[in-house]
């Protein structure tokens, strides 16, 4: 598929708009780089011809000063603009990284369920990268190497016209032959970048599952599996050489060939007529030299475009992907306080097309808190996620007050709401830093009262460098109910008025088992808030119960009167225990 020569440039208006003095200066640069290119043939030249015309030693000496001054010159313009173009790209790449990340976190869960982590990876950071080649390469290589052509061109016409005439119309031929195969490698590079990002995909995936590989004896598949991917990269590769090969480099070389016999004919052949001197039939062989290296730099760059034109087809498929959970435009008319929740024939299926939810309706008054019940499977953590509005409902509506969530702001949405899993994601940073995702609007102060409201004073005096104690990757530098305790601080930062709990002390030893209840009872006090039980413990700070299977309400109510109700399902699971019936 034929990339439009617009969609690079739109690309790069985007990011190179706000850098626009420094990309003007970078012109400049490039400007003056290519004139001094252009003008040190005419020092020599003009150094040839006045040997032979035999004039006087201090001419020849001022020519050369002034040739050995330009090529100085010309060689400190270069690396400025070499280096001045690489920081406009690094800036432009970074902006392009950020827009790619925003988009995708942006989108639904199904989105990001679609796609591994590596994969993602892959089609942010290292598309990414190839726009870093392609932002400075285009400025310098491409524009460079074009205004390089147009003016050693001028410089032939002024030399002779024949000469310029003859080797305008050769630069033009090459031009378009390699215009025309410009495409022609964009469907085999963007295979074996489809094949890198599965690559990256499946490396991430057993990166993370490195016990369960070695505990259950599949290392010699996933040696196997990753031997297979490799093979399929270089495959592909082998063919986008082979492309480059005998499309690309060989038709330019040929070229290039031919423009060199053009040079040594037309140059003898005016030499020994007498219209040219020996100096000008240098200045044309030295141009001549000057025009196979930007056409040469050309033709090797295809390749990069080749890469570049698939990564614009490839980042272009990502953007047009649209999320199905919509921003909604309604503020909360209600800033703080607890939260009124009501499911109104909530329905819900993932891709797979399996109910989860079905005709599911209940309501919770402010301050209310439910225990949410019902086997593996059912349908708990999806009714988490549909209110936090990771996913919308296939039918029914959800409220908060009096505000469809359909309708409400996400941002204010997730301020108002708050979800803590048993999983606790925490971050390669500070503990400050994990508590306030980053947001260093919040003080020091602020923490330590939350971590004090919550009873964690004794934990966080156990932290070796208090606030500033970092944590490793994935938090293996704190135990589970460590995390938890985190997690409950960084709620609490929030103030939500809507608070979903998925039971986090299910696995924790009791001591940490009673710190964390104690924080989870400060959290929870004047806050609406659900309570995913697996535990008969838990329950006992919740008022209602709603019992799911297979996806319906089997049982909702007050929670006493549930448990003194012979009939009630919630007083069968009470008498027989829960943790054996919700396993």
């Amino acid at each position: 598929m034929k990339i439009p020569l617009r969609k690079y440039f739109n690309i790069l208006s985007k990011y190179l708009h706000f850098q626009k003095l420094r990309f003007f200066l970078l012109a400049l640069l490039v400007f003056a780089s290519t004139g001094l290119q252009i003008l040190n043939p005419q020092i020599m030249r003009y150094f040839i011809d006045s040997i032979t015309e035999g004039k006087p030693l201090g001419a020849l000496t001022s020519a050369a000063l002034i040739f050995l001054a330009a090529a100085l010159i010309q060689q400190s313009v270069s690396v400025a603009a070499t280096y001045l173009g690489e920081s406009v790209a690094w800036k432009a790449t970074n902006a392009l990284r950020e827009d790619l990340t925003m988009h995708c976190l942006k989108m639904d869960m199904q989105f990001h369920n679609d796609q591994s982590p590596g994969e993602f990876v892959e089609r942010i950071d290292g598309d990414a990268t190839e726009f870093s080649d392609f932002f400075s390469q285009l400025v310098l290589g491409v524009a460079g190497n074009f205004l390089l052509l147009a003016g050693i061109l001028i410089a032939l016409f002024n030399a002779d016209w024949r000469i310029g005439l003859s080797f305008t119309v050769f630069t033009i031929i090459t031009v378009l032959i390699l215009n025309r195969v410009r495409e022609i490698a964009v469907a085999h590079q963007k295979a074996q970048r489809v094949a890198q990002t599965e690559l990256f995909g499946f490396l991430e995936e057993r990166l993370a599952g490195t016990e369960d590989i070695r505990s259950s004896g599949a290392v010699d598949y996933v040696i196997c599996k990753l031997y297979q991917l490799h093979s399929v990269i270089m495959k592909l590769w082998l063919k986008t050489q082979k492309v480059l090969l005998f499309c690309i480099n060989t038709p330019a070389n040929l070229l290039l060939a031919a423009g060199f016999g053009l040079c040594f004919i037309m140059g003898y052949s005016l030499y020994r007529e007498g219209t040219l001197s020996l100096g000008t039939v240098f200045l044309i062989v030295t141009y001549t030299q000057a025009i196979a290296r930007p056409i040469r730099e050309l033709s090797q760059k295809i390749e990069s475009m080749q890469n570049i034109g698939a990564t614009v087809e490839r980042m272009g498929e990502l953007l047009a992907q649209k999320s199905r959970v919509i921003d909604g435009d309604e503020a909360f008319s209600t800033p703080e306080g607890p939260l009124e929740l009501s499911f109104d024939s909530v329905s819900f299926e993932y891709a797979e097309k399996k109910p989860v939810l079905k005709d599911l309706s209940f309501s919770l008054a402010p301050g209310q808190i439910l225990g949410l019940l019902g086997r593996t499977g059912v349908g708990k953590t999806t009714l988490a996620r549909l209110v936090f509005r990771l996913y919308d409902p296939v039918k029914g509506c959800i409220r908060l007050g009096e505000h469809d969530i359909h309708n409400l702001q996400l941002q204010q949405l997730r301020s108002r709401v708050a979800y803590v899993t048993q999983e606790v994601q925490l971050f390669q940073a500070s503990v400050r830093d994990n508590i306030t995702f980053f947001d260093r609007a919040v003080s020091d102060e602020r923490i330590r009262e939350v971590i004090d409201t919550l009873g964690l004073t004794n934990w966080y005096r156990s932290l070796p460098e208090g606030l500033d104690t970092r944590l490793e990757t994935g938090g293996r530098s704190l135990s589970a109910g460590e995390g938890q305790l985190l997690a409950l601080t960084r709620v609490f930062l929030k103030n939500p008025g809507l608070v979903i709990l998925d039971e986090a002390s299910s696995r924790l030893d009791p001591a940490t088992e009673q710190l964390l209840e104690t924080a989870i009872d400060s959290l929870l006090k004047g806050r609406t808030a659900i309570i995913i039980a697996h535990r008969l413990k838990t329950l006992n700070r919740t008022e209602r119960i709603l019992i799911l299977d297979e996806g319906s309400a089997c049982e909702f109510g007050e929670r006493l009167k549930l448990l003194k109700d012979p009939e009630s399902r919630f007083y069968s699971l009470h008498q027989t225990g829960l943790e054996e019936l919700l396993a």
